[in-house]
C-alpha cells in the first residue's frame, strides 16, 4: 500500500528569494548535451514498449 504523499513546505525569506531567482534564469543546453539526453529518452521509450 502507498505512503501518503507529505505536504510541499512553502518557502520563506532567503530561501524563496533563492528559488525565485533559480527558476527565472534561462536554461541553456548544448547540441551535445541535448543529443545524448535524447539518446537516453529514445532508449528507455524503446525498452518500455517492449
Amino acid at each position: 500500500m502507498a505512503k501518503p504523499i507529505k505536504e510541499t513546505p512553502i518557502l520563506f525569506g532567503e530561501d524563496a528569494r533563492r528559488f525565485e531567482a533559480r527558476m527565472k534564469e534561462k536554461r541553456t543546453e548544448t547540441a551535445e548535451e541535448r543529443a545524448k539526453r535524447l539518446e537516453a529518452y529514445h532508449l528507455i521509450m524503446s525498452i518500455m514498449k517492449s
